[in-house]
């Protein structure tokens, strides 16, 4: 398994130049290390901010699992989406509302068939609230299926 959090992780993350912010690091509540978030009042009302991570090393022919944490907190905070990159079009995963604060975990089976996915994107969409933020952390690359939970 890979280990892609941002706090020790050896994963390649890129911020997207073509987006409307960044996605900026926040310490954790326990003090070990930090995770990306983007907070409730940046930008406007449907900006997104995209943060790529680039997969350089996946076989093809296998399959792998991303697992992650995330957390919508607030109310209308907007959404969070996971795009693969050889499916440009519609997202994989797609979270909008958080039912308390907690964090939850995300899971996305990758199948490397002719086309790698070559990376992975995480976006935020900025909702209408002001308050809270969408985070997330522990971003996990293991080969084969996801485990049932």
């Amino acid at each position: 398994s890979v280990d892609c959090s941002f706090s020790r992780g050896v994963c390649d993350w890129k911020q997207d130049a073509d987006d409307d912010f960044d996605w900026n690091p926040a310490d954790r509540d326990r003090g070990d290390g930090y995770y990306m978030a983007v907070p409730a009042f940046v930008g406007h009302k449907n900006d997104m901010g995209r943060l790529k991570l680039l997969l350089t090393d996946l076989k093809p022919k296998s399959s792998y699992c991303l697992i992650f944490s995330y957390r919508l907190a607030g109310e209308k905070v907007g959404k969070l989406r996971v795009f693969l990159a050889n499916k440009k079009t519609a997202p994989v995963w797609e979270e909008s509302k958080g039912k308390d604060e907690k964090w939850r975990t995300g899971k996305i089976e990758i199948f490397q068939g002719a086309e790698t996915t070559n990376s992975v994107t995480f976006e935020s969409e900025r909702g209408k609230g002001k308050t809270g933020e969408i985070g997330v952390d522990n971003v996990i690359l293991i080969s084969g299926l996801c485990p049932e939970d």
